[in-house]
């Protein structure tokens, strides 16, 4: 969540290509879509605390620098999974991310309901950004 900055209109990628975070443009039309979407991960967020639950893995040695920050609200996920799942590296009771294959049938349903016979992929529309970016 805290990647996600509406007033500037940026989204941070965390250790993209080459381990650099780097920035991309947000869309406007995308911003209330995006905000219902966060604050329903919110809600989802807090039914986890209030269930003794509600933390996330941190990137590298946060979690021992910070111990508490894994429940705090901005390191949640935009996208979290429906169920909780156990960690497998700290044995907890976790919500994780949306898996990739998620989108990947979500994009293909979409192509095939807009009738585009070729093969889509989340990099093709990436790439289609950037092209239509310059």
């Amino acid at each position: 969540v805290k990647d996600l900055d509406f007033g500037r209109k940026i989204i941070t990628v965390r250790d993209a290509k080459g381990q650099k975070d780097r920035c991309v443009v947000l869309p406007t039309r995308l911003i209330p879509v995006l905000k219902e979407q966060v604050e329903r991960a919110r809600e989802l967020h807090q039914k986890d605390l209030d269930a003794g639950f509600g933390t996330v893995n941190l990137p590298d040695a946060l979690e021992k620098k910070y111990p508490n920050a894994t429940r705090e609200w901005r390191w949640q996920y935009v996208f979290p999974s429906r169920n909780l799942s156990i960690d497998p590296r700290s044995g907890r009771r976790q919500r994780f991310h949306l898996y990739d294959n998620i989108l990947q049938r979500s994009l293909a349903d979409a192509t095939q309901k807009a009738g585009i016979v070729k093969k889509v992929h989340a990099h093709t529309l990436r790439h289609s950004f950037a092209t239509h970016l310059l």
